[in-house]
């Protein structure tokens, strides 16, 4: 079992499950298991992934509920010790703000920003959908996910968006380009290379830009070369996760025999045929 899987089943079976059968994590259990040995430092992590949550519109008491309980301090004495119940998505943003050198936090970067963006559809339901439906649905995340990072590229100070995606690419595909992937894969001039990926080709893709859009506002980057260089780094990053737990790397997954626009068009056929 490698390690991805491993750290999945550690979150997972660290996992609660309150009256209205929502999912939450407590804060202590989840320090240990990203292998931080101090309170401390920990909450201070926590403050940032806080500060992170408030600054994207969402209300705080809805993914960091502070409880507490007593604990035993010898002697008889106990004494009140301070906890959070987390959201998903609160670990989510611990995992964003924590040291990013422990491999444990690189894991759950990846466990939880799946996870998170899988929260419109149940798990069971994504478990359920077939490859092309898969296909669209991490395609949609996608291309939200790009708006997103385009908008933060532009304050951090790119103009050149193609060369700005590019260093994307060249990190995750070891130093491919779009049009260096477009050719691999056999496709015309123009053609989306995104349209033409498998599910777990785009979830890499996914992971790349929503790290790189989290990264240029936590780093407060505001120069276009510094941008380009963390694209760079956070898809040379994934690559580097991918390998060491043993996946497949992008370059090497299969090309869906249609891209999503031929389905869709397909689809729109059908309906009008059905009509």
């Amino acid at each position: 079992m490698n390690e991805l899987k491993k750290t999945t089943m550690t979150f997972e079976n660290i996992k609660h499950m309150d009256e209205n059968n929502s999912e939450f994590w407590y804060a202590r259990e989840l320090m240990f298991v990203l292998q931080y040995k101090r309170w401390d430092k920990f909450n201070n992590v926590i403050n940032s992934a806080k500060i992170a949550c408030e600054k994207s519109n969402n209300l705080i008491d809805n993914h960091f509920s502070q409880v507490g309980k007593m604990v035993s301090i010898g002697s008889g004495a106990k004494r009140k010790q301070i906890d959070y119940r987390l959201s998903r998505y609160a670990c989510y943003l611990i995992a964003q703000n924590g040291d990013s050198r422990k491999e444990s936090i690189a894991l759950a970067q990846t466990y939880f920003a799946v996870q998170t963006r899988r929260q419109e559809i149940s798990e069971i339901e994504y478990s359920n959908l077939s490859e092309d439906e898969k296909r669209f649905y991490q395609r949609n995340l996608t291309k939200k996910g790009n708006y997103f990072l385009n908008q933060a590229a532009k304050k951090a100070g790119v103009k050149n968006f193609d060369k700005f995606h590019n260093f994307g690419y060249k990190g995750l595909y070891n130093g491919e380009t779009a049009d260096d992937i477009a050719r691999r894969k056999g496709l015309r001039y123009r053609e989306d290379i995104l349209d033409n990926m498998g599910s777990e080709e785009l979830a890499a893709n996914l992971f790349r830009i929503t790290q790189t859009e989290s990264k240029l506002k936590k780093d407060n980057i505001k120069t276009e070369s510094v941008a380009n260089h963390a694209h760079y780094t956070i898809g040379k990053n994934i690559r580097e996760v991918i390998e060491k737990n043993g996946g497949t790397m992008p370059e090497n997954l299969p090309t869906p025999n249609k891209s999503l626009k031929e389905l869709e068009k397909e689809n729109k056929i059908i309906e009008s045929i059905k009509k």
